[in-house]
């Protein structure tokens, strides 16, 4: 007995245990590749989640979206529906040239589509100069109208008397918040009230954006750095056109400070200049980006982790910081207008050191 149990323990362990082991091998290397095809979906997600798109997705896995339409410059006026591209799986004609959607840019191409590409792996079709209306422009008017009847309704809500009614009661406090807490205290009282209209439009434009981001409707305005540039531009621009004397006074040769180093210093304070705008570009895209970013992450641990304790602590985790986002969403929008507000204040004041 003994000797037939030892023959079938060797017997075990060189034909039934190997097998095992490769089967649970093969269940490893199965699950290894599972995890590593939703982690990729989980990236590719995330991306799609970050880019600009040519259609207005609400719920792409229930096909509730709408196109939007394409305009092109490209030897004449190309209009047309982005429907035609179907998610860039087909080639759009449009007078006779053809159009093709590859990682969210157009490039013109032949009737099949083909794409070509240097050594580098990057395309060299033509890509014609692309005015379309995209998610995030088409967001943009949307907002804009909503901001504009936002205000013609506050500013109705004070004709029966100096106590506002229903909208106005929500909308006064946040406008009195800008107003005494931003800009009188950067600006000063003598020209803080020219600039508001441009610090309201720019912190509510900025806020609602930011709040519209955290919807599941992919929309990311904010943490587009496009848009963002365009924000500090316009900052940059009204700043410079505004400004007195004594702003370039200070810039170029200071009261106070010995000849040679006003020398020294002219350079970097005009290199400040364009440094503060660039600082505003970049803090509210990059902010607003990692927010985004920390969220979708989140979400898809939910699907990476098997665990149900696991995937419970990210859950708890994803609405902790959903809730935080809400702060963030408008900490962003009063920093990008409390430093608006400091750079104009800056352009305007009056030195008495120069008299």
């Amino acid at each position: 007995m003994t000797g037939k149990k030892l023959l079938t323990f060797l017997l075990f362990i060189l034909v039934v245990a190997p097998i095992s082991i490769t089967a649970s091998e093969d269940h490893s290397v199965e699950k290894t590749e599972g995890e590593d095809q939703t982690k990729t979906e989980i990236k590719e997600y995330i991306n799609h989640h970050l880019q600009d798109s040519h259609d207005f997705g609400i719920w792409h896995e229930m096909g509730l979206e709408f196109p939007l339409p394409v305009i092109l410059i490209d030897e004449g006026l190309h209009v047309f529906s982005s429907s035609n591209f179907h998610h860039g799986e087909d080639v759009a004609e449009s007078n006779g040239k053809y159009y093709s959607l590859y990682h969210g840019k157009i490039y013109r191409t032949d009737a099949e589509g083909t794409i070509n590409y240097d050594e580098d792996h990057k395309p060299t079709n033509i890509k014609p100069l692309d005015f379309s209306i995209t998610k995030n422009v088409f967001t943009i008017l949307i907002f804009s109208i909503f901001i504009f009847w936002l205000f013609r309704k506050f500013a109705k809500s004070y004709e029966k008397g100096p106590i506002p009614n229903r909208i106005g009661r929500m909308m006064e406090p946040l406008v009195i918040f800008v107003r005494d807490e931003i800009a009188r205290p950067n600006i000063g009282e003598k020209h803080y009230k020219k600039y508001m209209s441009y610090l309201l439009t720019v912190f509510f434009f900025i806020w609602f954006l930011n709040l519209a981001g955290m919807t599941p409707l992919g929309i990311g305005v904010t943490n587009n750095i496009a848009v963002t540039f365009a924000l500090a531009l316009l900052t940059f621009v009204i700043t410079q056109f505004t400004s007195k004397k004594d702003y370039w006074g200070h810039i170029f040769w200071m009261p106070g400070v010995p000849a040679l180093m006003k020398i020294v210093l002219a350079p970097i304070e005009l290199l400040g200049v364009f440094i503060k705008p660039f600082a505003l570009m970049i803090r509210l895209f990059a902010n607003m980006t990692a927010g985004h970013v920390v969220m979708m992450s989140l979400i898809g641990l939910l699907y990476v982790f098997h665990n149900w304790f696991a995937r419970g602590a990210f859950l708890g985790l994803t609405l902790f910081l959903s809730i935080l986002e809400l702060l963030v969403a408008f900490l962003q929008a009063y920093i990008f207008t409390m430093l608006t507000a400091l750079y104009f204040g800056g352009a305007v004041a009056e030195h008495d050191d120069h008299h």
